[in-house]
């Protein structure tokens, strides 16, 4: 392993390839540690972070003996440092252990190349290139715009903390990946921070004085991948159903069934439905929302049971919804409560109610194995894989209060960022006890650390329904990418996007544009948003109609090289979307983020920006074909037209799956 730890006489030296990334001298520390007071306040989902640091102290003093170094302050002598290494074949863990459990913030600072790129930080959504900028990790909702500058943006944060940045985001994980072919991972809950604005140097806050610091190293970034993937967790396959067409979103009520027959009699290759207004709707100022008592709404959908068997009978799967939370005027929340499910407010012991715009819902304590076990049968076992569900989205893991009292004693501060991880792991028990690991799916938007190894699919959550720089259409390419590298390896998006506030809806170009990278996802579903009758939908004009139609049917023949690279990831962990650096380790590929290698084979280039019908394409070393014309393009950079239905996509010439390539061109190319 090419990590080396070197005491010296005032401190120590962990090299790679004997180049230092973290050096402590007594002159020079690189850890401090000190005791500060967090301030939060939350309005449904959203953050305002701030922390008052009442001390803090390098630690300049050292001692090392056996093996155990020890570290502190003259000043502050009781708060000792002790750092321990272990290594094995997979990694080099740093461990940082402080004895006074008053001090609850570390510092570290590590060093790195001017020229070094970093990548991951979990899913972000502006930047896949993590130099420059600073990131606390810290899963929330990721806001309305995520850009101060903007007017949107600037409102949603007037009318409650909505607005975002550029680093809020559903899913954070405190783990980065180098160009050097290493990667760093922060084993921890706490609220932490990577600091990259400065070159040749990585600062890291932690609001814990207790923290695991792992390394990994590969001869490669792939193999990189897959030993973070090793170590987070693998994901099943996708269902062969969930690649083979398209999940067509309606929320329409019984009304849904024929508008679902129109949109299927277009010769859209459709293979799901999905229904998240299944448990009823509850209109709030924002829009459409659901009903959260997690069953069959009779009244809203009649025969829903009967319905769903004659979709089987055709091939079509029925998807619903679900998410942790209960609605206070909802009956399985009084079931809950009779049983002492849900988590406490800290000063009695009465339920602790979350405020999500117009409603109160309770917190399902998923820190009482009970309660998890009673959500993953009672709910979704019970609920929607008994009634004929195959798949749902698994909405929030966000909100979890930073003022609640949990069953196990946690605290909530460091509860909160692993909130969505017992989610998952509570979706994906259900399905394992009903014998559907590979049959049924959900798909989730939040996460943290360990997610991977419970979350099947990923989506990329809410965004505007827009071109905008840090919230539009192009964030989703960059939410597959920086997941991708850390063991995520299937991810979608809402086609047409979400979001629909202050006078933002959707034009008929940015349908259009979605549907075209949709298709070349893992996944291609579509969403009605927040605000249905506002917003173009896939049937209200016979050309959106025609287009999914088309793009559909792309989407369904590409489901045997999907299907291949589903197995490589279960056989690897590397994700299907990845970014160009990933195979090609150069840095010209380094800040591309706004095309994709699905697998290793094919470049996706959509266009995600308004009012282009071409693009720049960048191609690496090798011969590559269009898919749609049959010309073949080597290493260069090259201006694509772009017209609906045939987004710049390329294909190698030596591929596998050369003869699949070929008969799409022949069916849908020019």
């Amino acid at each position: 392993m090419p990590f080396k730890f070197i005491m010296q006489s005032e401190g120590f030296d962990l090299l790679r390839d004997d180049v230092s990334v973290l050096s402590h001298r007594t002159g020079t520390p690189a850890i401090a540690v000190g005791i500060g007071a967090p301030i939060l306040d939350m309005v449904r989902g959203n953050f305002r972070i701030d922390d008052v640091v009442e001390r803090s102290f390098q630690l300049d003093c050292f001692e090392g003996t056996n093996g155990t170094i020890r570290l502190w302050n003259a000043a502050c002598p009781e708060a000792v440092v002790t750092l321990d290494i272990v290594q094995d074949a997979q990694r080099l863990v740093v461990k940082l252990r402080c004895s006074d459990p008053s001090f609850n913030r570390l510092w570290l600072t590590m060093q790195c190349d001017p020229l070094e790129a970093f990548w991951g930080g979990g899913e972000q959504m502006s930047y896949l290139r993590l130099n420059g900028h600073r990131f606390p990790f810290w899963t929330s909702e990721p806001g309305v715009g995520r850009d101060k500058s903007t007017k949107l943006t600037q409102t949603m944060d007037t009318e409650g903390l909505a607005g975002g940045d550029y680093w809020t985001t559903n899913y954070p994980q405190p783990t980065w990946v180098s160009s050097r072919r290493y990667a760093v991972h922060l084993e921890t809950g706490a609220y932490s921070v990577l600091d990259l604005t400065e070159q040749g140097r990585v600062g890291i806050e932690c609001w814990s004085a207790n923290i695991d610091v792992e390394l990994f190293d590969a001869p490669s970034l792939p193999k990189l991948v897959t030993k973070l993937s090793d170590r987070f967790g693998r994901q099943p396959p996708l269902p062969d159903w969930a690649i083979s067409g398209a999940i067509v979103g309606l929320k329409d009520g019984a009304d849904t069934f024929g508008r679902f027959e129109t949109i299927a009699a277009s010769g859209a290759a459709i293979t799901g439905l999905w229904c998240e207004d299944w448990v009823g709707i509850r209109q709030t100022s924002f829009g459409k929302r659901l009903f959260w008592d997690w069953k069959w709404n009779a009244s809203r959908y009649p025969n829903l049971q009967q319905r769903i068997a004659e979709l089987a009978e055709r091939g079509v799967r029925f998807l619903g919804y679900v998410n942790p939370y209960l609605a206070v005027d909802g009956v399985l929340y009084q079931e809950a409560l009779a049983n002492n499910y849900l988590a406490l407010r800290q000063n009695s012991d009465a339920p602790y109610a979350v405020d999500f715009g117009e409603f109160d819902a309770g917190v399902v304590d998923f820190t009482n194995p009970d309660a998890a076990n009673w959500f993953a049968d009672r709910i979704i076992g019970q609920e929607m894989l008994d009634f004929g569900l195959s798949g749902w989205m698994a909405d929030f893991g966000e909100y979890l209060p930073t003022d609640v009292r949990l069953f196990d004693g946690s605290d909530p501060m460091e509860a909160h960022n692993r909130w969505p991880v017992l989610w998952a792991k509570v979706n994906a028990d259900a399905i394992a006890s009903r014998g559907k690991t590979h049959d049924a799916t959900f798909f989730m938007r939040a996460g943290f650390s360990g997610v991977q190894a419970h979350c099947p699919l990923l989506w990329a959550g809410d965004q505007c329904v827009d071109f905008t720089r840090h919230d539009g259409i192009n964030t989703v390419i960059t939410a597959a990418l920086s997941s991708g590298l850390l063991g995520n390896a299937y991810h979608h998006s809402d086609l047409g996007g979400y979001t629909s506030l202050h006078g933002v809806v959707r034009t008929a170009e940015l349908m259009h544009r979605w549907i075209d990278l949709a298709a070349f996802t893992p996944v291609m579903r579509s969403h009605e948003g927040n605000r249905p009758a506002d917003n173009l939908q896939l049937d209200s004009s016979p050309e959106i109609l025609a287009h999914f139609a088309r793009m559909s049917q792309v989407h369904a023949q590409l489901a045997p090289y999907v299907g291949a690279l589903c197995n490589e990831a279960v056989a690897t962990g590397l994700p299907l979307q990845r970014p160009m650096f990933l195979h090609y380790e150069e840095p010209e590929y380094y800040n591309i983020q706004d095309q994709y290698l699905y697998g290793a084979e094919m470049i996706v280039a959509p266009i995600v920006e308004e009012g282009k019908d071409s693009r720049p394409v960048v191609i690496p070393d090798g011969d590559w074909i269009h898919l749609w014309s049959g010309e073949t393009f080597d290493k260069g950079t090259y201006q694509i037209a772009a017209p609906y239905g045939q987004p710049p996509v390329f294909t190698r010439a030596d591929s596998a799956h050369a003869a699949l390539f070929a008969s799409i061109r022949k069916a849908f190319g020019a």
